[in-house]
């Protein structure tokens, strides 16, 4: 019979990336609000109900390809626009404030936490 060491499983770091809808509403609003346009205004011009523009600009709703482009468009960028700002701020974050490591567990590759032995 033989032993078999099981290796560490390290601890799971906490996601803490922004979701991408996150992303999307939080651009959108700084670029209308840095327009002066209202959320009814850019609404109606996008024919999207204020409600779900609202939630869309919140990070509460995942806007469909369709839907997204209508409120882009509304508000006079390109998806190239959306994209760039959104990968800066990524870029950005990664760089100012990296991925936090766990206080608390072992470090991966610090030996095993548990062996299994066979009889």
């Amino acid at each position: 019979m033989s032993e078999r060491a099981l290796h560490a499983v390290p601890e799971p770091i906490p996601f803490d990336d922004p979701l991408m809808r996150e992303l999307i509403g939080a651009e959108l609003r700084r670029s209308r609000l840095e327009q002066g346009r209202t959320l009814r205004e850019v609404a109606e011009t996008a024919q999207v109900s204020l409600p779900y523009l609202s939630e869309i600009e919140r990070g509460r709703k995942e806007p469909s390809s369709e839907m997204l482009a209508a409120v882009y468009r509304a508000l006079g960028l390109r998806l190239v626009d959306l994209v760039s700002a959104i990968h800066t701020e990524l870029a950005r974050d990664t760089v100012v404030a990296p991925r936090p490591v766990p206080a608390t567990g072992p470090t991966p590759g610090s030996g095993p936490r548990a062996m299994l032995l066979a009889a």
